[in-house]
């Protein structure tokens, strides 16, 4: 069977060899050596600053809120994974969901403006599929309208926009470090912020509120995270520059393959971008196409899989707000296999059982 994914998972060896010290100091959690460490050398990767690691990347959200005092409407997008709208949610912010681009498949900045009332306290960005979304328009009304900026940014291990990480913009930004991504922890998340005082509360925040051993600081939880998943990571990061230069030349494998076919187009990635290629979605003219290439490639054995699916404004929990473009994306866009030791003859065949289907 070929996954839509599969966790790479380095030489057992090396894991090991970085756990020993885990026996060797008998600390397993609470900001251990080896957690230290993979902060400062996952910052040093990605040329950033200010990274602390969390639990996940749902987590890293909900702390975000917490941290800048969001408590009213938050303008988020319908088209992510369900965590961008169950985190803010389950901390009973009133969620106004905005519409998304047809091509880049992130938030429209017109949109959000559209959304805009009193009680608008933030803007909760999804980079969709590791694309970033028209960062300078939206800093642009979040300074107009004294808006904070929280991005969700689970998929983008290794982007740059405009020469900067990623990680760089916005007040907040939250990463998943999830077995699922091109970088993993096993499970997993980093926040990141260039405001000091912000990221003191977020480390307060992610460890009860503990300042110091008898002192607490703040309302906290336990969003800490343990030095096995520092382990893998540490790892893991050995590898991360061969997986994510496998990962381009697989996406542009799809793209060769499926460049002569006029019944699907893909996803718009945003210019001044140095890319991750941490998924590879088609869009197909209708839900019925979609439906024909997925029984196609499952009667294969190739489980493609439907991201994002449902539009998360039509969730029973929330408030339904129309976002037309993001209904229809939900329903004609599928994710196909990609992973560190995918075939480049599997993605011929993927390639020619879709190009026959469709």
């Amino acid at each position: 069977m070929i996954p839509v994914t599969k966790p790479f998972l380095p030489p057992k060896a090396s894991y090991d060899h970085v756990l020993e010290r885990t026996w060797d100091n008998n600390w397993l959690t609470n900001n251990g050596p080896l957690l230290r460490e993979l902060e400062e050398k996952v910052m040093a990767f990605l040329n950033t600053q200010n990274m602390t690691f969390v639990t996940n990347g749902t987590v890293a959200i909900q702390i975000a809120l917490k941290a800048l005092n969001i408590t009213k409407d938050v303008i988020t997008t319908p088209f992510s994974y369900v965590a961008t709208t169950s985190a803010p949610a389950w901390e009973n912010c009133n969620l106004v969901f905005a519409d998304i681009d047809p091509d880049s498949l992130n938030i429209s900045p017109n949109s959000i403006e559209a959304m805009i009332t009193q009680d608008t306290q933030a803007i909760l960005a999804t980079h969709v599929f590791g694309n970033p979304v028209e960062i300078e328009a939206i800093q642009d009304i979040a300074d107009r309208h004294n808006l904070k900026i929280i991005y969700d940014a689970a998929h983008c291990f290794g982007v740059e926009y405009n020469g900067k990480s990623i990680f760089e913009y916005g007040d907040i930004s939250t990463l998943s470090t999830h077995a699922t991504k091109i970088f993993h922890t096993v499970e997993g998340g980093f926040m990141s912020t260039g405001n000091d005082q912000t990221m003191r509360k977020i480390n307060l925040m992610k460890n009860f509120g503990h300042d110091g051993v008898d002192q607490f600081s703040a309302i906290g939880i336990n969003g800490k995270n343990s030095e096995f998943h520092a382990a893998m990571g540490l790892a893991n990061l050995n590898h991360i520059s061969d997986i994510l230069a496998k990962r381009k030349s697989q996406y542009e494998l799809y793209k060769l393959y499926l460049s002569d076919n006029k019944n699907l187009r893909l996803q718009s990635i945003n210019s001044n971008t140095k890319y991750n290629y941490s998924y590879f979605p088609i869009i197909l003219p209708d839900e019925e196409t979609l439906m024909s290439v997925r029984d196609v490639l499952q009667a294969n054995d190739i489980v493609p899989r439907r991201y994002f699916y449902p539009s998360l404004n039509t969730l029973d929990y929330v408030t339904y707000y129309p976002t037309p473009v993001a209904e229809q994306i939900s329903k004609t866009i599928l994710c196909l296999p990609l992973y560190n030791d995918l075939e480049n003859d599997d993605i011929h065949r993927i390639c020619d059982l879709i190009n026959k289907t469709t």
